[in-house]
């Protein structure tokens, strides 16, 4: 059991290691896509553990999607992106408002929607041209 337990703390040690390296050489377009990928996983992570009513794992999920839509608004400039950042803030508390319904009811039917929400935001994102992401 110990060689078990050394061994995953070493994991998550390149883990963390290898994470802080690729947040540091990205770019912050590149670090926005990766949120929304990580959302996109944890809200599909949620609805599996919905679906095998395991609880824990789903309040984890949820916990993870919440936390990742703060950064997303912590990300926001509404200085200089205007009506467009007001607009995603609304849009990004909304999709938290209903992960927490989602959580309350255990609701794979709000998981898609919220899904749905991140990803026609994340398409328009990845859409931006190259010379536009700076």
């Amino acid at each position: 059991m110990a060689a078990v337990i050394n061994n995953r703390r070493y994991v998550n040690q390149y883990a963390s290691v290898h994470t802080e390296s690729i947040v540091e050489e990205s770019s912050p377009h590149a670090l926005i896509q990766m949120l929304m990928g990580g959302f996109l996983m944890q809200v599909n992570a949620a609805k599996g553990a919905i679906i095998q009513n395991n609880w824990e794992a789903k309040s984890i999920h949820i916990s993870r999607a919440i936390s990742i839509v703060g950064g997303l608004i912590d990300g926001l400039d509404v200085d200089r992106g205007g009506s467009i950042a007001e607009n995603l803030t609304r849009l990004y508390e909304y999709i938290n408002a209903k992960l927490f319904q989602a959580s309350a009811e255990n609701s794979i039917e709000i998981l898609d929607e919220v899904s749905e929400l991140m990803r026609s935001v994340k398409e328009a994102w990845d859409a931006i041209p190259e010379e536009h992401r700076r």
